[in-house]
């Protein structure tokens, strides 16, 4: 198990703010473990009762709607943290996490992170303002769902995909998404996903070799109207 005082992924979240005694204190109390892709971390109405932080992989958190489908709010990465919100609130989760990869995460109790929420000015700023981003793009999600086309959407989607995780060695994106998954990022039916994929993919867009997706063109993506 690594220890967080020595842990790089540390400087892409709130954990940059605390010193080395309180790093040294959070190591001797998390736990650490690899999720199985497709592996669910924990589900909506869950109390979490701490924070993950995640070490390497990706996971979808998503919601379920009033229909009964399932949307993808946001994609988790490398050294992001996942559960700050319901920590905060002392509510249960009001999302479901699903890992889209082998995943490795380090879960810190509730405790430990409200005490330094208590006692470090720094790290509660920075906590905030990690909400606070997290605020500003579900606000732009919202408006691009009101003002964009579904085609807009997704190659919206595929481009961020592809400034995330970059592509691997034979020229794909980094994190392999179903048809479903697609789908549920930019609020449509799968049906429709699938349509507009193999209209990018005639248009020399994309290309597919299964679920495996290669930008062809990323500035005709992002001249989709």
């Amino acid at each position: 198990m690594s220890k967080c005082e020595q842990c790089i992924i540390k400087q892409f979240n709130s954990l940059r703010s605390l010193g080395k005694d309180d790093l040294i204190r959070i190591s001797g109390c998390k736990t650490s473990k690899f999720v199985k892709k497709g592996e669910i971390l924990f589900r909506e109405g869950e109390s979490i009762n701490g924070v993950y932080c995640v070490k390497d992989g990706v996971c979808k958190l998503s919601k379920l709607s009033a229909n009964g489908k399932d949307q993808i709010v946001k994609l988790v990465v490398r050294g992001d943290l996942i559960g700050q919100r319901s920590l905060v609130t002392d509510e249960k989760s009001n999302l479901t996490a699903i890992a889209l990869n082998e995943m490795e995460v380090c879960f810190i109790p509730k405790n430990e992170i409200i005490n330094d929420l208590a006692n470090n000015a720094n790290f509660s700023l920075d906590m905030l303002q990690e909400m606070a981003k997290e605020l500003r793009i579900a606000d732009n999600i919202i408006v691009d769902m009101a003002q964009k086309s579904v085609k807009q959407r997704l190659a919206d989607v595929l481009i961020y995909l592809y400034e995330t995780f970059n592509t691997d060695e034979n020229g794909f994106l980094g994190v392999v998404l179903s048809r479903e998954d697609y789908a549920s990022l930019v609020g449509t039916a799968t049906e429709s996903a699938i349509r507009i994929l193999s209209q990018f993919k005639k248009e020399g867009l994309i290309s597919t070799t299964g679920k495996h997706v290669k930008i062809e063109d990323l500035d005709g993506l992002r001249r989709v109207e």
